[in-house]
């Protein structure tokens, strides 16, 4: 054979071989996830990121539409008797671990258990339950002592806490300690092999998993699996998140810097995607066991001192993606309301002032963290450092990674020891739509979430909220809730915000589910 055919099949193998080659490479998605991950376990952690990493290879019993409405996922059908206090849940056909192993009711009623030890919600519903059953491998029963009328609701709570179902040897690993495998049911399969930290994650399709006929909806429906690899790519400067994402090195940036908004817009190649339409909210969180804000007296002159115009106009400054909302529960859902106490979502430093005199603040230093490498959310410490200074406040500013963060503020050691006084993080509407699904409503101590508030009005609270029958009983608790929450300063929060998703042209199928989710998602 010469030269010349030896060019000429070359180029026939070459021009028969690329179709293939980039069917191969469009079967691979890679994601700029909002920070970087080294917490795996979504019960041990409420951060976003872990619940992200969660619903890549776990399932749940029940997921929530957009609507705010709970339906079954991993569960075929359910029943409760007449009397209200037992529920009997059927698991659907086909499930099955990423060992192999099938999914028994064992392996939920484990799960539920360690879920309830973490999460608010799980919390009031440990509280209402008598006993679990397990009469068949498929079958769970929850006996309760009283009526608990949300019991879809949390089983399906679509953000963190999620109840997501492990293996059962996983499972009862205590709430307090880290899980040390990461093995689900769900759609994709965690490859610990190629974790590293800092650098990537890479999860597989789960060729085994059975997605529910429904069309994806929220958590809901089917989570069908059209990609056979998606890596989690760790770039921690955003410019550098930018340039990858235009040149086609990335096909995914979940959290874009506010600034970058403008630019993206005018990318041919680019388009943006709201995976949170409800919108998030920015809180700052006090630590109730040490000093200063061990006096509830100083925590309230905190609150008053902060303010939402500086953080929003600061943070987010883009018109029309923010908004200002001084209750608890985001603006235009069905719980927010304007009772909100000595709490004006308005800076009054003077009064602030004040308020630290007859509280009779020593000067102590606030050490509010603050994570340099999470932009969403890296300039709130900076004005919130100004707001309290302004008011008489001494602040520590510490500057940290947003994984140090994450890591430090499970620390209950005195500031000085290397523990914190404050940080600050946002939540999706979803995590705060009602007391029970809103961690900073978790008041039960030493068992409560980072904070650690003791409070047993609110508790009590939360379970007649449990137990309430109508829509308007409903809202009148939640409203005495919160009025507690500001009476207490559980925390304190500093408005809501949009962040939408910036993707290449050639992704689609991303599910607006009030979480990230990658299931439906096809590379074209």
């Amino acid at each position: 054979m010469n030269r010349r055919s030896l060019f000429a099949v070359a180029a026939l193998a070459t021009a028969l071989l690329t179709p293939f080659v980039a069917q191969a490479q469009g079967k691979t998605l890679r994601v700029v996830p909002h920070a970087n991950v080294t917490i795996l376990d979504p019960v041990w952690s409420t951060a976003f990121v872990t619940r992200n990493h969660g619903y890549m290879i776990y399932d749940t019993l029940f997921g929530t539409d957009l609507a705010g409405k709970p339906k079954p996922q991993m569960v075929d059908k359910w029943n409760v008797s007449k009397d209200n206090l037992t529920w009997t849940f059927t698991l659907r056909d086909g499930l099955e671990f990423h060992d192999g192993k099938p999914v028994t009711s064992e392996d939920v009623v484990a799960s539920i258990k360690r879920w309830s030890s973490r999460d608010s919600f799980g919390g009031v519903l440990a509280k209402s339950v008598d006993s679990y059953a397990t009469p068949d491998p498929k079958t769970f029963v929850i006996k309760l002592n009283k009526p608990f009328g949300v019991m879809l609701e949390a089983l399906g709570k679509p953000s963190s806490n999620v109840l997501f179902i492990m293996p059962a040897r996983i499972a009862a690993t205590p709430g307090s300690e880290q899980i040390k495998e990461n093995i689900g049911s769900g759609p994709y399969k965690f490859v610990p092999g190629e974790y590293k930290p800092g650098e990537r994650l890479v999860y597989v399709k789960n060729e085994k998993y059975k997605p529910r006929s429904e069309a994806p909806d929220g958590t809901t429906g089917g989570k069908n699996v059209y990609l056979d690899r998606v890596e989690w790519v760790i770039i921690r400067d955003p410019q550098t998140q930018f340039n990858a994402l235009v040149a086609g090195e990335v096909d995914i940036v979940e959290q874009p810097t506010f600034e970058q908004y403008a630019s993206l817009k005018a990318q041919k190649d680019i388009q943006l995607v709201d995976a949170q339409p409800a919108g998030l909210q920015f809180i700052l969180r006090f630590n109730h066991l040490h000093a200063p804000f061990n006096n509830v007296k100083i925590r309230q002159a905190a609150m008053v001192a902060l303010g939402q115009e500086a953080h929003l106009k600061t943070q987010v400054g883009a018109p029309g993606m923010y908004t200002f909302c001084k209750s608890m529960y985001p603006c235009g859902t069905p719980l927010a309301s304007d009772k909100t106490g000595i709490y004006t979502g308005m800076a009054d430093p003077k009064r602030a002032a004040e308020m630290l005199k007859e509280a009779g603040y020593d000067g102590t230093p606030v050490v509010l963290m603050r994570p340099t490498d999470l932009a969403a959310i890296a300039k709130l410490p900076l004005v919130a450092k100004q707001q309290l200074e302004a008011a008489g406040f001494k602040v520590d500013m510490q500057q940290m990674d947003w994984a140090t963060l994450v890591a430090r503020r499970a620390k209950k050691d005195a500031p000085a020891q290397g523990g914190w006084n404050a940080f600050m993080t946002a939540w999706t509407a979803g995590d705060i739509l009602n007391p029970l699904t809103m961690a900073m409503m978790n008041a039960a101590g030493d068992k409560g979430w980072f904070g650690w508030q003791d409070d047993k009005q609110i508790e009590d609270l939360k379970v007649k909220f449990a137990q309430a029958t109508s829509d308007p009983q409903k809202k009148q608790i939640a409203e005495q809730i919160q009025l507690r929450a500001m009476e207490t300063a559980t925390h304190v929060p500093l408005g809501q915000y949009f962040n939408p998703a910036a993707l290449r042209n050639n992704i689609s199928g991303l599910v607006p589910g009030g979480a990230q989710v990658y299931w439906n998602i096809k590379k074209n």
